[in-house]
């Protein structure tokens, strides 16, 4: 009877230790789409940085927005070294947004639009924009993932037990209100 009751509390144990460790990789997985981000993040400032120099020769607008790129930059960047990823998110989308707007200032300058590499390197910004918007989504759903088991029986219980390790709450990446209200309310113009 003793080897049995043994043999449960081994069992509990276990199966604690099992959902521990799954509440573990579920979050180094939330922080891994996190660095994946990073480095689409990193390769969409120096693939503007290699746009900007091809532009320089045909236009002044470059310097306003090499400039605004620089500083939402460095603003996420210690956005992300203090630890507040709101602020770091608000800069990053920023920046999403000066990239959106780049295809309509280069319709202005013909000879800008048949320089190879400045097509090469728009091609590049829209490529990084949708890997960016891909590993947004990873991180996301992984996110969503994590928040979904650890609030379920009994993985709330291992939660409770150990909060700081495994109660954390990160950030969405997410459209701002005001991008969200312009979406909606967007029409097809014929």
């Amino acid at each position: 009877m003793s080897f049995i009751i043994f043999a449960a509390i081994i069992l509990v144990i276990a199966f604690l230790v099992l959902l521990y460790n799954r509440l573990i990789a579920q979050i180094e997985t939330v922080r891994n789409n996190q660095k994946q981000i990073d480095i689409q993040l990193d390769r969409r400032f120096k693939v503007f940085e290699s746009l900007i120099n091809v532009v320089k020769k045909y236009m002044d607008y470059e310097k306003t927005t090499l400039k605004d790129v620089v500083a939402l930059r460095n603003q996420a960047q210690q956005a992300k070294a203090s630890g507040d990823e709101t602020t770091r998110i608000a800069a990053e989308n920023q920046i999403s947004g000066i990239a959106s707007h780049l295809n309509v200032v280069f319709e202005q300058y013909p000879d800008l639009k048949a320089n190879q590499n400045c097509l090469q390197l728009q091609e590049e910004i829209v490529s990084t924009e949708n890997k960016l918007a891909y590993a947004k989504q990873s991180y996301n759903d992984s996110i969503e993932f994590y928040n979904a088991n650890k609030k379920s029986f009994p993985s709330a219980l291992i939660v409770s037990v150990f909060p700081s390790r495994l109660d954390i709450n990160f950030p969405y990446w997410q459209l701002s209100e005001q991008k969200v209200v312009e979406q909606e309310s967007y029409t097809v113009k014929l």
